[in-house]
C-alpha cells in the first residue's frame, strides 16, 4: 500500500467498500501502487496496467491494454467507440467483485504477461480518423488553416477532428470548426 494513495480511499464518498476490494486485490497481484490523475494506478516496473475509477453509476478496473486481453469472461467493456486501447469491467456493488475476484486475478495476471510481453496496441493514425465534410470545406478554402492543423501534434488532431464529427447536425458541426478555428491558428489544442 502507498500512503499516497490512501486519500483517494477516504475522500471517497460513494464505492468506498468497492474501491478497497479492489484494492486489496490488485496488491495481492504484486503491483505496484501509484496515485495518477487522481486515482489509483498500478503499474509493473514503471509501466500502467490498471486503474481504479468511480462513475455516478458504477465503479470500475481500467485496463490500459485491455484491448490485447482475452476477456474470455466478456466482461470488459470499450467506454466509448474511439477509445483504442483501454477497457473498462464496471461494477455496481461489493458482492459483484467478490464473486469475480478469482476471474478478476486472471485478467491482471494476464495484463502483466501481455506488458512483459512488450506488446502494443495497434492505434489507428490520425489519417485514419475522417474529417467531416464541413471542416475540410474549410481546410480547402483557407490554406493557413491547413498548414496550422497539419503542424499539430497527431494527438491535437485527432482531438480537434472527432470533436467536430461527434455532432448530428451539419450546422453544429459547422459552429464548432468555426469557434476552434483561431485556437487551431494560434497552434493549440482543444482543451488547450
Amino acid at each position: 500500500m502507498n500512503p499516497k494513495v490512501d486519500f483517494f480511499f477516504a475522500k471517497a464518498k460513494s464505492w468506498q467498500k468497492e474501491y478497497e476490494k479492489l484494492r486489496e486485490i490488485l496488491l495481492d497481484c504484486g503491483l505496484t501502487e501509484e496515485l495518477k490523475w487522481g486515482c489509483p494506478c498500478y503499474t509493473l516496473q514503471q509501466k500502467n496496467l490498471v486503474l481504479i475509477h468511480g462513475f455516478k453509476d458504477y465503479c470500475a478496473l481500467l485496463f490500459f491494454k485491455g484491448a490485447l486481453l482475452q476477456d474470455a469472461n466478456g466482461i470488459l467493456v470499450q467506454q466509448t467507440e474511439n477509445v483504442q486501447s483501454s477497457r473498462q469491467i464496471r461494477f455496481t456493488g461489493l458482492k459483484e467483485i467478490a464473486k469475480l475476484e478469482r476471474v478478476l486475478k486472471a485478467y491482471v495476471y494476464e495484463a502483466i504477461e501481455v506488458e512483459k510481453a512488450g506488446l502494443k496496441v495497434a492505434l489507428k493514425k490520425t489519417k485514419e480518423f475522417p474529417a467531416p465534410a464541413e471542416f475540410q470545406q474549410v481546410l480547402t478554402k483557407n490554406a493557413a488553416l491547413k498548414k496550422a492543423f497539419h503542424a499539430l501534434t497527431p494527438g491535437r488532431q485527432r482531438a480537434y477532428l472527432l470533436y467536430f464529427a461527434a455532432p448530428k447536425q451539419s450546422v453544429t458541426r459547422e459552429s464548432r470548426v468555426a469557434k476552434y478555428t483561431p485556437q487551431i491558428l494560434a497552434g493549440k489544442g482543444l482543451h488547450d
